[in-house]
């Protein structure tokens, strides 16, 4: 399931790299949790109306955010959280919330993203080298990944992903958090598989990180 969450006009410019807003307001609104160290069964969206000015990113006229969850008592956790301390960042407030039900999605879904995809190969660098839309490894290692979400959630769904490397307007993005530097893929991807996958796709999103704001599904 998936909330969407309409955010009050900013007080304060958010900088360009604000990711970690999202994912600090996230953990301050569910509580405490060690669901950070772990596979991310859920995903968060970036903030929709901004208009980038000199030092960053405005919102005159508000935001428009979502997070989506495998998990329904995670959501209603965030949810109760956000209703008892709507303040979110840089002077902005939760003014509404809303729930979306899981679509219904046949065996081939084209996605497009909220956040970059972030995908990490970590055979042979440790701190893992970052694969971009155009690297013909890319897709094997999103559906990796998608594979062991699908085990720790219990679920025995088959699915690939790739990127729709036929898309003109790909690009890449450098997203900094915690002062380490991501390259991520801005670009759409299809699943195919289990319909079942494809939900559980468009809930917990792909890639890296989706836990950090990399790779939610719109």
């Amino acid at each position: 399931m998936r909330i969407h969450i309409s955010l009050s006009p900013n007080t304060e410019i958010l900088p360009f790299d604000y990711q970690h807003y999202l994912t600090g307001t996230f953990h301050k609104w569910i509580g405490e949790n060690n669901i950070h160290d772990e596979i991310s069964l859920y995903s968060i969206g970036w903030l929709d109306a901004g208009a980038p000015v000199k030092n960053g990113i405005n919102f005159p006229k508000g935001a428009a955010w979502f997070i989506s969850f495998w998990d329904d008592e995670l959501m209603r956790r965030t949810m109760s959280g956000a209703i008892k301390d709507p303040d979110a960042f840089c002077g902005m407030k939760v003014t509404e919330i809303k729930i979306q039900e899981t679509p219904e999605f046949t065996g081939r879904t084209r996605f497009a993203v909220s956040g970059p995809i972030l995908i990490r190969k970590y055979d042979k660098n440790p701190n893992g080298d970052h694969l971009l839309y155009d690297n013909p490894e890319a897709g094997h290692y999103l559906t990796e990944t998608m594979k062991r979400k699908l085990i720790k959630a219990g679920l025995n769904h088959e699915c690939t992903i790739r990127f729709d490397t036929s898309y003109s307007r790909a690009k890449t993005k450098l997203v900094k958090i915690n002062n380490i530097s991501n390259r991520a893929s801005i670009c759409p991807v299809i699943v195919e598989g289990d319909p079942e996958a494809v939900k559980f796709a468009w809930n917990v999103g792909v890639g890296h990180c989706t836990g950090s704001a990399f790779g939610a599904l719109r």
